[in-house]
């Protein structure tokens, strides 16, 4: 039996699936936006040599649970805590990519006892700019156009191509994940909690959540910003803003790669990963005194 299949608990009445295997120090994967535990599959196997990894799929996303409810990213937060809690999990490193980074960030800040370290891979909540796609699906009205932009039977071909070309030795990584988010949308269930979601982050104009502000309490964590140099969906800058924004962080922008570092360049995504794991103790469980570092900024 697949050691990283699905399994489920059942939270707060609501079913959530996560995927898990490993041991050692606990390093928790939270995917992007319309993405799963899957987008994890060429990195999870490798890092659970020397941890214990745990890859949820978010309520309203892979094979979870889309009730209807709050889809903020406060809600996130304290649905992982839970789910945390439910595995007996007391801490973790925590790796975000895109929206799961904006999670991860809002984990660190209102949960800091949690985090032993943060990690953040093409993150959103980091600035205004995102791609123009992203932007057009929160226009009003975009959510009685999706059934039309996303139907089931393009969906279920395009999955029959990837596999073509999987067999013929084409690799496009990205190109695949990108279709494997698309495809997520072809259900009713899936685009209802998809466009609740990105509502609460995105606007036509741009990202409306920026954690730029408060990303100073994250100074006592260990940090590491991993951004894929040509990520046409979130712009490099928002990585060096970030890491400005975080004293001792550490920062590297991957050549050549787009916005899913962990599909299109697994190997050095794991190489630079799990040097930082290795190099870096757990920071302290809280930050210090929450009143003096506020009024000290």
């Amino acid at each position: 039996m697949d050691r990283f299949e699905l399994a489920h608990v059942v939270i707060h009445g609501h079913d959530v699936r996560y995927r898990r295997g490993g041991a050692g120090d606990t390093v928790l994967l939270i995917h992007g936006l319309a993405g799963s535990s899957h987008t994890w599959r060429a990195t999870q196997p490798s890092l659970a040599r020397t941890n214990d990894v745990i890859a949820p799929d978010l309520l309203g996303h892979g094979e979870s649970a889309k009730p209807m409810g709050d889809y903020s990213l406060g809600a996130f937060a304290s649905g992982l805590r839970d789910l945390l809690a439910v595995l007996d999990v007391p801490s973790a490193t925590i790796v975000g990519h895109s929206f799961g980074g904006g999670v991860a960030m809002q984990l660190a800040y209102q949960h800091p006892e949690l985090c032993d370290r943060l990690v953040l891979v093409g993150s959103g909540g980091l600035g205004r700019e995102v791609s123009w796609l992203l932007r057009l699906v929160t226009l009003p009205g975009a959510e009685h156009l999706m059934p039309l932009v996303f139907p089931r039977l393009v969906a279920d071909r395009g999955d029959d191509l990837n596999r073509l070309l999987s067999r013929a030795g084409v690799r496009a990584p990205r190109l695949g994940e990108m279709w494997r988010s698309y495809a997520s949308l072809a259900g009713t269930a899936d685009r209802k909690a998809f466009v609740r979601t990105i509502r609460g982050v995105i606007e036509p104009g741009g990202q409306t959540v920026n954690a730029l502000d408060r990303l100073y309490l994250a100074a006592h964590l260990p940090t590491l910003i991993v951004w894929g140099e040509r990520d046409d969906i979130i712009p490099v800058r928002h990585a060096h803003a970030a890491h400005e924004a975080i004293p001792g962080s550490r920062l590297e922008i991957l050549e050549g790669v787009g916005h899913f570092p962990h599909v299109e360049a697994p190997d050095q995504f794991l190489s630079v990963l799990t040097e930082f794991l290795e190099s870096t103790p757990p920071g302290p469980t809280a930050p210090g005194s929450l009143s003096d570092l506020i009024r000290a900024r």
